[in-house]
């Protein structure tokens, strides 16, 4: 039985920042307790479990965050987690301006758990991709799912196998030619973690598996390099089935975004 207190301790400190190396066109850059990425479609910014400064002092980093990427005209998201401190964080998050994005509960599951042998439907593989045509469908297929455009997730995806093959690993799984879902799975060297992202699939292809499948497969890769265990983000429609398979909830995050001034 994972005990879960032991599991967020793992995660604060194994997981908060970024992967060793940054993504081709994204900069790491510190600022007192915080990290700064640079870079990616909008910014941000990641806190210890305990920033260490209150009251004034806090407002004050909060604001220099604001005002760096105000500067760049870009957006920047604060990710937090529920159980920071201060408790009074997010309050002078809004008070600064940032407005809070969609709740997600963070996961973590035993590797060795997840890694059985992937199931799929008659005329759906799986693969690994590292070719830009790839994050290019990728992004499509994410952009179909959800009536947003997503073209920033290609350059993104490109970036990171450009920087860090070895950091992560992109799949498909397709039907006919068509990416009807996609993930990956971005390892953490020197960490007992590997996180797992995406897991969107189109909507006439839900509820038949291919999630599940994506999961286990990722799984088998983790657990092949020696990974403990997996941590995901998860929405409400994703962590119903990630809790069946076995992950536990430690904790919430809650990006906190602030945005340019429309025109």
């Amino acid at each position: 039985m994972l005990d879960i207190d032991n599991l967020l301790t793992a995660y604060d400190e194994q997981m908060r920042g970024a992967p060793p190396i940054p993504p081709v066109g994204v900069t790491y850059e510190k600022d007192g307790p915080l990290l700064r990425i640079v870079g990616h479609y909008r910014g941000l910014v990641s806190a210890p479990r305990d920033i260490g400064l209150r009251g004034a002092e806090l407002d004050r980093l909060i604001a220099r965050q604001r005002d760096y990427f105000a500067a760049r005209g870009e957006a920047v998201e604060w990710k937090t987690r529920g159980h920071d401190q201060p408790a009074d964080l997010t309050d002078r998050l809004r008070a600064a301006g940032f407005v809070p994005e969609d709740e997600e509960a963070v996961l973590i599951g035993l590797a060795q758990e997840m890694a059985a042998a992937p199931v799929l439907p008659d005329g759906v593989t799986l693969r690994q991709v590292t070719a830009d045509a790839d994050m290019h469908r990728i992004a499509a297929m994410e952009s179909a799912v959800w009536g947003d455009d997503f073209s920033w997730l290609s350059d993104d995806l490109i970036g990171r196998v450009s920087a860090a093959p070895n950091e992560i690993a992109v799949m498909v799984a397709e039907a006919e030619g068509e990416v009807v879902s996609a993930a990956w799975l971005v390892f953490r060297e020197g960490t007992e973690f590997a996180s797992l992202w995406g897991g969107s699939t189109l909507p006439a292809w839900r509820g038949r598996g291919i999630y599940r499948a994506l999961v286990a497969a990722r799984a088998q890769l983790a657990v092949a390099r020696g990974v403990r265990f997996l941590q995901v983000d998860a929405s409400d429609d994703s962590a119903p089935i990630l809790g069946r398979l076995g992950f536990h909830a430690v904790t919430t995050t809650t990006p906190y975004v602030w945005s340019p001034p429309q025109p």
